[in-house]
């Protein structure tokens, strides 16, 4: 796929099927985060990487954070969240891991993690692996952190579902001109 066509034709898709990557799909994958832009090089990211029966493990991590932070919540709405990894065959976590830096913000470690996890979804649509960026309560829910085994200094960032789509779908693309301004001009 030329690199023009994967960057205008790229859609997230919400409902994938097996297979999931391939070992080698997934090599280059991870590979391709590496050449997210990252002032001072700190690699601020990680991934975690869940299929299988990891992935009715996480669902009851969403249910038991769930339940601490509403002992209220309906059995319907703990069986959707149960369910919701089951939704493709893998997920890869986005982990934004921050660190105080004389010379690199925060701000700006989050940005290099955002890039390295967009650089893999663009590496897995070239390969035909298909994906959808997720975030969510969950995402940001500290006990689900906990129950990942994440550090304090360390958020996440989205849950990135993997697989190959069931129906592709066209998006328009907007005209630059409706989010472009030119500025400075005399």
């Amino acid at each position: 796929m030329q690199a023009l066509d994967l960057l205008l034709t790229r859609v997230s898709s919400p409902v994938l099927d097996e297979p999931a990557p391939t070992p080698e799909q997934l090599d280059l994958i991870y590979r391709a985060a590496f050449r997210a832009p990252d002032h001072g090089g700190l690699r601020p990211y990680r991934f975690l990487q869940i299929e299988g029966k990891g992935r009715e493990r996480l669902g009851r991590v969403f249910v038991e954070a769930a339940r601490i932070e509403n002992p209220a919540i309906t059995d319907a709405e703990l069986d959707k969240l149960a369910g919701n990894p089951l939704r493709a065959p893998m997920i890869l976590v986005a982990v934004a891991c921050l660190q105080d830096h004389p010379k690199v913000p925060m701000i700006e470690q989050q940005i290099t993690a955002g890039c390295a996890a967009h650089s893999m979804i663009l590496a897995a649509f070239a390969q035909g692996v298909d994906s959808i960026w997720r975030s969510g309560a969950m995402a940001f829910n500290r006990d689900v952190h906990r129950l990942l085994g994440l550090e304090t200094n360390e958020e996440i960032l989205g849950f990135i579902y993997m697989g190959k789509a069931r129906k592709h779908r066209v998006v328009p693309c907007p005209s630059p001109g409706e989010f472009v301004q030119r500025w400075g001009q005399a």
